[in-house]
Formats: structure tokens, C-alpha cells, sequence
């Protein structure tokens, strides 16, 4: 039982060491030049259930939930007159916080936490405990040797590999034998031992850099991870912006329809009138007639397409999900005409873009991590040579005979002899692993050369591809800005056109044919300028988008939208 006590007490003292050892090391000097940054949402060694913490018994005991899927906030606060209103300010704010796209490229961000914890897995102590007992019996041929005997045998020890390379144990033993040889000085007799041990490597997996490369890696793929839902992110504000102005397209142009067949049926009423006056022969209605019926089917196409239009919006925003409101008709508050927005020169737009666009932080953080492999990797060629040393005091203790006299004796005696370190042990040693050819490592190391300069020429690669995106979008934007001057200028020649057209068939030297086609090429004006304000305010998202200002442009924190 003294055994028992004296290990427990031992095992209470190496918890808080256990603990203490846990804690992350500071990053070295000599990292890559891409500081990794901790991630909202970043479930750290901090807040993972350790033993022997709260969480990790929380954790282990605490019945499973299963989890339910619900979209964060709610659509009724913007319905208005049985209408779900909508700005092109609340779609965008809509999909960063319900969009199921967006939604699991957050995922991805958060499960990029989990290699970062893993990566610290081999600085982890580990704690170890046996006990062993075992009895014997057997004939004996001398009155020196014993018939029975026990032997029980308990230790424990911690080790811990640390970011220098280096390996420590710290163990204990503690034994007890005892037999029925009435010759043997102590009987039982009890022993301890207090262990102690160190290996550091000299070349090959020495240094907090190298040993902590695994970290830094993970590290960096977490940010990595943010780069890439930043472009996700990116893509999906463009897509449901684009939406929203294809909805407003929809509405404008079964807008243009509808008026359209108004000037059809007005001009239609009016041939009627004219030939139940007799002002008209009874053949030129059935063109005027026609006409109308051929807006109708007009004006239903646009009114369908409509439908298929605010439906994909409410599937980007995930207004479909819910009972409530996905029924409910749209009402779109912006205007396709607008004020006109202006944006630097080429030139400093692609040095924007340079410093704004993910694509080329995830290269920058991949060429970081292609170097630390690559250090990695030329450490493997190094020889595998490490030092040693050990140190153990020991104790013993038990009943002693004295001359035919008992002298009572205890586990306390040997534990007092071990932590007196008045019986040392101790040596060191020397050891070397020095492969004749190590083609793994060698193969291993042109490896890296190789994705390193495949890291330069797809960075070079991408700044070439974000130039051209970034041009293309400004030369696209002033193209649609011309397109809008012109397609003014075409609707007011139209509508002249039609004033015209139609007072000469009012005196009676006109032909209804040319009002027909007067009309059509008003509404095919009004539907021209329709598209150039939509391309206009198209290639404004898009020109946000190849410069990288998409997110900032929109106020959309990147952090906050990480979190959800």
C-alpha cells in the first residue's frame, strides 16, 4: 500500500509538468515571410478538450446532438405590402449570411483548423503507467534457495519530444521481492528508481525551425483555406449581384413589352374606329390586329421569364427555403440607370489587383510553403547523429537482518536513498547514421526545386491572366458607357420616327405598315438602351471583381463573413 501512496503522489506532481509542456512554443525568426493569422472560428489548443480538462470529460461522457441545419436570420422584416423588398445592398448581405454555397466554403475555412491542431500532435508529452505482479513456486534442492517468492513492479514516466529535436524521459520504478529464503538480508526487499534521460540530434532534425515546419505548413494552408473562401466569396457577390440586375432586366423589359402592346392596341382602336367610318379598307385591320396578338405572346414570354428570373435570385439568397416568403413576389428597388462610377487607370488598377486579389496570396503562401519543404528536405541528406545522456539514482529498503535481529524497514527508505541521489548512475553515448545513398531524400529535395519553380511560373502565369481580367473589365465598362450614349440617342431618333410616322397616317399619306415598324423599332430602342444600362452595371461588378474591391466596395468583412 505504501507503494500505491508514493506513486499516486508522484503521478500528481508530473500533471502540472504534463500540463506546462503543452503549451505552444514561440514561432522561430527564421519562418517564412507570411505571417500565418489565426482564423475566426479557429477552434485552438486553447479550446480542445484535453485531458484531464472540463471539456474532455464534457466531451467524452456528454451525449452526442445531432445537429440541425437552420439559415441564420429571418425574410419577414423585409416584406412590405405583401412584397418582398429587396436592394441590391440586402441581396449581397443576404448571400454572405445564407447562401449554401457560401456556407460550405465556411466549412472548409473551419476545418482547415484541424490540421494546425494535428500538426502539434508530436510535441505532445505522453504519460505511461504499468504495474506487474507475479508469483512463483517451485522445488527446491538447497535450504539456500526459496520454494516461493513474489515480485510486483509498478513505474511510470513521461517523455516528450521538444521543438529543438531534443528527446527527454523522466521515469520511475518502484519494486518489491519478497520469498520465504530465511537467508536473504532484506525480505521483502524494495527498490526505486529515479530515471532520467536526453537525446538531441546534431544534424538531421535539429533546429525549432525544422521540427516546427509541419506547424507553420498547416498554418499557412488554414490561410490559404481564407484565401480561397475569400474567392468563393467573391464569385458567389457576383453572381447574385449579376442576378439581381438580370431580375431588374426581366422586370424593365416586360415593362417595355407591356408598352409595347399599349401603343399596339391604341393604334389597333384607332384603325377600328377609322373602318367603321369607312376611313379604312377592311383588309388593313387585320395587320394592326396581328400586330397586337404577336405583343401578347411578348408580353407573356417576358412575363415567364420573369418568374425564372426572381426564382434563381431567391435561390441565391435562400429565399426558397423559407415557407414564408418564397411565394411572396419580388420587388427590386434599384433603378438600372444610376450615376456613373469611376475607377483608376489601367495601370494602377492592376497594381491594385496585385494587392487585392486572393489568387495571388494563395501563391505567395504555396511558395513559402515549397521553401520550408524544400529546408526540410535538404535536412534529410544531413547524417543522423545525436548525443546522449542518463542519469538514474536508486533507493532500497525493506525489513533487514541484523545479527538474528529484525530491523523494521520501508518503501520510504528507498524513496528517500533515490531522491537522495547519494547512488547515482550515469553515462552518455554517441550515435551515428550516416547512409551511403539516400535516393529517397535526394529525389525528395529535387522535388521541391521543382514545385518552387512551378509556384514562380503559375504566379507568373496568374498576374498575366489578372492583367488581361483587369482591362478587359475596364474596356468592357467603357464600352457599355458608350453603348448607353448611343442607345439614347436611338430610343429619341425612335420616338421621332414613330411621331412622324404616325401623323402622316393620321392625314392620310402615311401607310400602316410603317407605323407597325415605327413602333417595333421604338421598343426594340427602349430594349437596346434596357441592356446597355444592365451591361453598364454589369461591368462595374465585374471590373470590382478583377481588381479585388468587390468585398470592400460592398462593406463585406471578411472576418464576419468567416464567421457566419
Amino acid at each position: 500500500m505504501k507503494i500505491f501512496r508514493s506513486l499516486s503522489l508522484f503521478s500528481l506532481m508530473a500533471l502540472p509538468c504534463l500540463r506546462a509542456q503543452t503549451a505552444p512554443q514561440t514561432a522561430p525568426q527564421t519562418a517564412p515571410q507570411i505571417a500565418p493569422q489565426i482564423a475566426p472560428g479557429d477552434t485552438s489548443r486553447e479550446s480542445t478538450p484535453f485531458f484531464p480538462t472540463r471539456e474532455y470529460f464534457h466531451t467524452m461522457f456528454q451525449p452526442r446532438q445531432q445537429y440541425k441545419l437552420e439559415l441564420p436570420g429571418t425574410l419577414r422584416d423585409r416584406v412590405r405590402d405583401g412584397k418582398l423588398r429587396l436592394s441590391l445592398a440586402d441581396v449581397t448581405q443576404l448571400a454572405v449570411s445564407r447562401n449554401t454555397d457560401v456556407w460550405l466554403a465556411r466549412l472548409d475555412v473551419q476545418q482547415a483548423v484541424t490540421p494546425v491542431m494535428r500538426s502539434w500532435t508530436v510535441f505532445d508529452p505522453q504519460f505511461s503507467g504499468t504495474f506487474s505482479s507475479s508469483f512463483s513456486s517451485s522445488p527446491v534442492a538447497s535450504a539456500l534457495s526459496s520454494s516461493k517468492s513474489l515480485f510486483q513492479q509498478t513505474s511510470v514516466g513521461i517523455s516528450q519530444v521538444l521543438p529543438t529535436g531534443t528527446v527527454y524521459n523522466v521515469g520511475f520504478t518502484g519494486t518489491k521481492a519478497s520469498n520465504n529464503n530465511g537467508f536473504d538480508l532484506l525480505n521483502p526487499s524494495l527498490t526505486a528508481s529515479l530515471n532520467f534521460s536526453i537525446v538531441q540530434p546534431l544534424f538531421r532534425g535539429r533546429g525549432v525551425y525544422l521540427n516546427r515546419a509541419p506547424i507553420l505548413i498547416a498554418r499557412m494552408n488554414r490561410q490559404i483555406a481564407r484565401d480561397r473562401f475569400e474567392q468563393l466569396l467573391i464569385g458567389s457577390l457576383q453572381s447574385v449581384q449579376n442576378q439581381y440586375w438580370d431580375t431588374v432586366n426581366a422586370r424593365e423589359s416586360l415593362a417595355v413589352a407591356r408598352n409595347s402592346l399599349q401603343l399596339a392596341e391604341a393604334f389597333y382602336q384607332h384603325d377600328k374606329r377609322s373602318l367603321e367610318l369607312g376611313a379604312l379598307p377592311p383588309l388593313d385591320i387585320f395587320r394592326s390586329e396581328a400586330d397586337v396578338a404577336n405583343r401578347k405572346v411578348a408580353v407573356t414570354s417576358a412575363e415567364y421569364f420573369l418568374k425564372q428570373q426572381e426564382d434563381a435570385l431567391r435561390r441565391l439568397i435562400a429565399a426558397d427555403l423559407d415557407p414564408d416568403v418564397r411565394g411572396l413576389p419580388l420587388e427590386l428597388t434599384e433603378s438600372p440607370s444610376g450615376t456613373e462610377v469611376t475607377f483608376p487607370a489601367p495601370e494602377e488598377a492592376v497594381a491594385l489587383s496585385f494587392r487585392k486579389r486572393p489568387e495571388l496570396n494563395q501563391l505567395h503562401r504555396q511558395y513559402a510553403i515549397q521553401q520550408t519543404s524544400e529546408r526540410v528536405a535538404l535536412n534529410e541528406l544531413k547524417p543522423n547523429m545525436a548525443v546522449g545522456a542518463n542519469y538514474s539514482s536508486n533507493g532500497l529498503g525493506g525489513d533487514n537482518f541484523i545479527s538474528g535481529v529484525l530491523v523494521p524497514g520501508g518503501f520510504n527508505d528507498a524513496l528517500r536513498q533515490a531522491f537522495g541521489f547519494g547512488s547515482p548512475t550515469y553515462g552518455f553515448s554517441v550515435t551515428l547514421g550516416l547512409p551511403l545513398r539516400n535516393r529517397s531524400a535526394a529525389a525528395d529535395v529535387v522535388d521541391a526545386e521543382i514545385n518552387l519553380k512551378r509556384t514562380i511560373y503559375s504566379q507568373r502565369s496568374t498576374e498575366q491572366q489578372i492583367a488581361l481580367d483587369v482591362r478587359t473589365s475596364l474596356n468592357q465598362l467603357e464600352q457599355s458607357r458608350l453603348n448607353i450614349v448611343g442607345a439614347i440617342q436611338a430610343r429619341d431618333l425612335a420616338k421621332k420616327t414613330l411621331d412622324a410616322e404616325q401623323r402622316k397616317y393620321e392625314l392620310g399619306s402615311g401607310q400602316v405598315n410603317f407605323v407597325l415598324d415605327a413602333q417595333q423599332r421604338l421598343t426594340d430602342a427602349e430594349n437596346q438602351l434596357l441592356q446597355a444600362t444592365i451591361s453598364y452595371r454589369k461591368a462595374v461588378i465585374s471590373v470590382q471583381r478583377a481588381t479585388g474591391t468587390l468585398l470592400d466596395d460592398n462593406h463585406v468583412v471578411l472576418d464576419q463573413a468567416i464567421g457566419g
